[in-house]
């Protein structure tokens, strides 16, 4: 079974009518997939066969009009079954960051996997986790910060506290998430700013696929919310319980319970 993560900002009619159609292609496949008007976001697993399946038809299918023509599919293998059924839905973002009219078409600076591991080192970046604590405190680049945040909805009042101090220190901000669509939507309402923010191009997964000794900038494991729940540098799962993760989380007992529910749907 492999894993498949894909997402892409663009401007979608009618989400409820292609949601309903990617029903019937994604029958082979379990995961979950949102659509709305802002675009698409999905983590879907499968065999080899239908994943490239599905990823042709979602690039190629005649109602999406070339839409996802481009759209960039981020594999890894499995050991565990990530997800037990297929879901999907339409909603009214497929990130809500608590912000209206942010554009994630309307991005920072994107920084390939090698540009990054040079960028992170200058002394004039500050490097944030655009993730939760509790994925933070699970593993991280060497030198990121903390935001300290329980939600992504909070992380935008993270950065404007401390954008005034960073701004009179001359830094440049720099910023990574799991597969990068968090960082887009960021980057996205700091340009509305007038601020240019660095991200990394297809988050630490891409990192983890392209650079085989990203364990000398990475400490850890990162969590990726599915029932494999944790994957070391080499996209391998490590045998890391629920428990563990969410240990000392504000939010842990909570987390914790959701994750069970997902992982007991997996058995089924």
């Amino acid at each position: 079974m492999i894993h498949s993560s894909f997402y892409k900002f663009v401007p979608i009619a009618n989400p409820a009518a292609w949601a309903a159609h990617l029903r019937v292609l994604s029958a082979q496949i379990q995961g979950s997939i949102l659509l709305a008007e802002e675009g698409i976001n999905g983590m879907i697993a499968g065999t080899a066969d239908a994943l490239a399946t599905f990823e042709q038809a979602l690039r190629n299918d005649p109602l999406f009009a070339g839409a996802f023509a481009d759209i960039v599919f981020k594999h890894s293998p499995c050991k565990t079954a990530p997800f037990g059924r297929m879901k999907v839905h339409h909603r009214a973002e497929i990130l809500p960051i608590g912000i209206d009219g942010v554009d994630g078409r309307n991005t920072g600076v994107n920084l390939s996997p090698a540009e990054w591991r040079e960028f992170i080192k200058r002394d004039d970046v500050v490097l944030l986790d655009n993730r939760n604590s509790f994925e933070y405190r699970l593993g991280r680049f060497k030198a990121a910060i903390d935001p300290g945040v329980q939600s992504f909805r909070d992380f935008p009042e993270y950065v404007k506290a401390n954008l005034p101090t960073w701004q009179a220190e001359n830094k440049k901000i720099a910023m990574y998430c799991t597969g990068g669509i968090r960082c887009e939507k960021t980057t996205a309402w700091l340009k509305d700013l007038g601020v240019t923010a660095y991200q990394l191009e297809g988050g630490i997964i891409s990192y983890f696929q392209k650079m085989p000794d990203a364990d000398q900038d990475w400490l850890g494991e990162c969590f990726v919310f599915d029932n494999r729940i944790a994957l070391d540098t080499h996209l391998q799962e490590t045998g890391t319980s629920l428990e563990s993760v969410y240990e000392g989380d504000a939010d842990g007992a909570f987390r914790l319970n959701r994750a069970r529910r997902l992982a007991n749907d997996a058995k089924r």
